[in-house]
Formats: structure tokens, sequence, C-alpha cells
């Protein structure tokens, strides 16, 4: 492939996300109902250290490695009294001023203790998670420019994983009936997908082959201690949406559920991956738990449970709004032994300059939760989601990342080990 052509697909990527690279679409607010309470858990509780065989039991791959077992009862653990903070593509990208955007293009291989970070230059602290992308691994694209893009992604996922950090993969697939550029977007490709790759349609070897390389990748993230890093791998996020080709308005809710079933067992089964927490999360468009649940992939497919909000947390939302959906995806996760998550968010630009402590904590905090992480989307020169230095928005920052709930880098304990 010529160098142009892929180039300018990356272009095509970043023009089709424009000023919101969080790649969100506004839905149209459900009709409230009540919160559900699902019924008390019958499962180990981790107040008592249980052994290594015991929390395997709770994972979906029962053959998880050490250290994922491990990482999936600490994530549990930390969420009864702490949140982790997250920021996708930490140390791969991000903002120097309004008007200056840095990558990690320009030190392919910075020392660790070096290596630039947003969250780091205002805080003075590494996140706890750092949110990575499989589309650049897995997809139908080739040539040198892809092979550095996998090379960095795995440096970086290395690096956080050697300093004590979590790390978390999404996929924003292209379309693999069309194959053609940046087109995980419908509205780019609409192209029916979902019934061609799975079991008997016409591209599921071709599905089959993007989960190879999905798996050949992971199995080359070792760290410094010669272990497998464990990877929160989140699939076919916002499925309730209509704005990828595996949305609500592309498939049915059976066909989604088996394209997830499919991605975890092929995966474990016969790839044999072991060390991935399978996550699911829809977007903010449920009021209850049966709203929630409704392509919900099924108990034994899923580890972590979670939901992308953004539209909740605009200028002009109250924060009961999205605390409400958070308190219906933790009381499920405690009914079910799952971890909890809020798996994307963010305020665009930072345009209410007291947003991280007067919005989010507030959202996360205005009712008795279990969420093990927040993860705030990735800084661009036109969409940033944490702020830059001398930017209003800094001092609330830090307020934020001081308050004793929230857990940056600083402030994480070893949670590759049960203990």
């Amino acid at each position: 492939m010529k160098v142009n052509k892929i180039i300018g697909s990356w272009l095509l990527f970043l023009s089709v996300c424009g000023a919101n690279i969080s790649c969100k679409k506004a839905e149209v607010t459900p009709t409230p109902g009540p919160v559900t309470t699902p019924t008390t858990p019958t499962t180990p509780s981790v107040d008592t250290v249980p052994s290594m065989a015991t929390v395997r039991t709770w994972l979906v791959d029962k053959n998880a490695t050490n250290e994922t077992a491990a990482l999936f009862y600490n994530l549990k653990k930390i969420s009864k009294t702490n949140i982790l903070f997250g920021h996708q593509d930490d140390t791969k990208r991000g903002v120097t001023d309004a008007n200056t955007q840095w990558a990690n293009e320009e030190h392919i291989t910075p020392h660790p203790s070096n290596e630039k970070s947003d969250v780091k230059e205002v805080t003075g602290a590494y996140p706890a998670v750092y949110g990575h992308d499989f589309q650049h691994i897995a997809d139908f694209l080739s040539g040198g420019w892809f092979d550095y893009e996998r090379d960095k992604a795995r440096q970086l996922t290395i690096e956080a994983y050697n300093r004590g950090g979590i790390n978390t993969y999404s996929w924003h697939y292209d379309n693999p009936v069309t194959q053609t550029d940046g087109s995980f977007y419908w509205e780019n490709s609409k192209v029916e997908a979902v019934s061609h790759i799975l079991p008997g349609g016409s591209k599921h070897d071709v599905f089959k082959n993007s989960l190879k390389e999905v798996a050949d990748y992971a199995k080359t993230l070792v760290g410094a201690n010669g272990k497998l890093v464990p990877v929160i791998f989140r699939p076919f996020h916002e499925m309730d949406g209509g704005w990828f080709w595996w949305g609500a308005t592309h498939c049915t809710a059976e066909q989604y559920k088996q394209l997830y079933q499919f991605t975890v067992k092929y995966l474990r089964d016969d790839l044999g991956v072991r060390n991935f927490i399978y996550a699911w999360s829809p977007d903010r468009n449920f009021n209850s738990l049966s709203e929630y649940l409704q392509r919900y992939p099924g108990d034994e497919y899923v580890d972590l449970v979670g939901c992308d909000n953004y539209e909740d947390l605009k200028v002009g939302v109250n924060y009961t709004i999205p605390s409400s959906k958070l308190k219906i995806v933790s009381d499920y996760a405690i009914s079910k032994n799952k971890v909890a998550a809020l798996t994307e968010t963010g305020l665009q630009n930072l345009a209410k300059t007291d947003w991280y402590t007067q919005s989010l904590l507030k959202a996360l905090t205005n009712q008795k939760v279990e969420i093990a992480y927040v993860l705030i989307w990735a800084n661009t020169k036109s969409a940033y989601w944490t702020p830059y230095k001398g930017h209003a928005a800094e001092a609330d920052f830090i307020s934020f990342k001081n308050n004793p709930y929230l857990i940056f880098s600083d402030k994480l304990k070893s949670v590759y080990e049960v203990k």
C-alpha cells in the first residue's frame, strides 16, 4: 500500500471524528423508568481474601493468568471505597496548549520516567488506567505506518504495566464486509455486517482473522517481570446507539449477543488468550435495569459491566441523571459478582471549568456505588478532555485529583497480586 494512502486513511479517521474525537452522537433520552435493585449477591465476598482458584471461578476465563485474576479481584476491592482515574491515549498524544498538539511519534522510544502525559503534566501523577484501541492493530490496512502504530501501542501498554498501571482496550473495528478506510461509522459504510461475520456468514473467516490479530498481539504484551500484561478488553461498545455498524439499528439484539459471545469464545477457547478481562458497555440510553440489559450477552461472557456517558454530563444537565444510571450498573455488578466502570466520559474542551468537581465527582458520589474506574477520552488539539497547563480548568482538575475518593498512579497499590 502506498504511503499516501496510509496517511490519507488516518487523516480520514481524524476528519470523521472531527472536533469530537470521542466519536459520540447524541441519542434521544429515554423516558425515565424505575431503578431496579438486583438481589443480594450470593457469590463470595472480596472482604475476605480468597484463593487464586476461587477468584478464577468468578471470571469468564477460568484459566486466566494469575495477574489477570488478581486485577479483577483488586478492581472489585478498590471499587468498594475508591475509584481509579483513567485517560485514553494518555501517553500517546495530548496538547501543550490551545494551539499545539504533541504525539509520541516525536519520541518513539522514550524512557518511561520521561514519558509525556497531559495528566501527569498538570497533576504530577499518571492516571491509574490507560486506554488504548485495537483499531490499527486488527484492521484491513497494512504497511509501515500501521506496523509502527502497533509497536507503539505495545510499548506504551507494557510501560504502563511496568509502572503498576492498568490497561484497557476498546476496538473501533472497521466494517469487515466493506473493509474500507475509517468505516467503523455506519454513516461512512452503510453496509450491514453482523449477520455476515457470524458463523456461517460470508465474512466469518475475515472476522476470525481479525480476532487472531487481536490474540497474537495480546500474547506479545510481556512486562519486565516476564508476565503477560492483563488487558480489560471492551469490544463492540455503545451498541445501543446507531453510529457504529454493530449498533442497535443495524442488527437484532440476538445477533449482537451472538457476536459478542463468539468473540469471547473464539479468543478464549480457540486462540488461547489468557490475559483478558471481558468488558461490556452500552451508551447512556437506559433508565432501568431491563433497558440496560437489552443487548447483554450473558453473565458467562462478561467480567466487567459499564456504560459510556457524555451527553448526561454536558453543561446544564443535572448530575443526578448520570448518577442514577451508574447506580443501575453498580447494583447489577454487585448482584452478579462483576466489576463496574464508567468506561468513557468527558466534557469536550472543558467549557465548564469546574466540571471535574461539580459535575463528574458529584455524579460519581451522589449515590453509594461501586465503580472501579472512570475513563476520560483522549486529548487532541481540536478536542481535549483533561486540561493542559495554564487552562482555566487546571485548578479544578487538581482539586479533583486530590479528593481522597480518587486514585491516580501515585496512590495506586499493587493490583496484580491477591493479598
